[in-house]
């Protein structure tokens, strides 16, 4: 992380590519399938609502998960690349289930919108990473947190419209080139860790 020098747009950009609003319309469209316009409209912004808390909280109260369970910054750099690169290569190479797995079918509630395709286990752990290295700047991350969780907000609130434009092959392209700059960031992070370590 200190290649990006706390520079709260650098860490907005990596957020939102984590949060992978653009990878997440198709699931979404597909787990509020049969729900009214104006029912789904309410449940996403439920669903953002709750996962702002969840990843406000990670932000906040992560550097003292860290210490409770005595991890060195390396062990939280290396863990954040290897993240990084699975995620970013399910991007590149999708699965039938998508990145997140198989989705329960009904009304959602935290599960699966709020938890794992907003507040997911790379975006938690990239938060605790953040604060972990750079804990002077936790005032940048809190901002870089809200633009990442705001323009991912408006792409889902704009699910349905996005889909009918860009189609899903579109979609698709955009999440391969998502997933090979999440590469990329990966491969760098990892090098920072093993360079840190040895």
């Amino acid at each position: 992380m200190n290649d990006l020098g706390g520079s709260i747009w650098s860490a907005a950009v990596l957020l939102f590519f984590l949060m992978d609003p653009l990878g997440n319309i198709p699931v979404l469209l597909s787990v509020l399938k049969g729900i009214s316009p104006k029912r789904q409209r309410f449940i996403i912004i439920r669903e953002l609502l709750i996962a702002l808390v969840i990843l406000i909280i990670f932000l906040f109260g992560g550097q003292n998960l860290l210490n409770f369970l005595h991890l060195q910054q390396e062990s939280v750099t290396i863990a954040g690349g290897i993240i990084l690169l699975i995620i970013g290569l399910r991007l590149i190479f999708p699965r039938p289930e998508g990145v997140m797995g198989k989705q329960p079918d009904g009304e959602p509630f935290i599960v699966p919108i709020a938890i794992p395709m907003i507040a997911g286990p790379s975006v938690l752990a990239m938060l605790i990473l953040m604060t972990s290295n750079e804990p002077d700047q936790l005032g940048n991350w809190f901002f870089a947190l809200l633009i990442a969780w705001s323009l991912s907000a408006l792409l889902l609130l704009t699910a349905p419209f996005l889909y009918k434009i860009l189609r899903e092959r579109g979609l698709k392209a955009i999440e391969r080139l998502m997933g090979m700059i999440l590469v990329m960031m990966a491969v760098q992070m990892l090098i920072n860790g093993i360079k840190i370590l040895f």
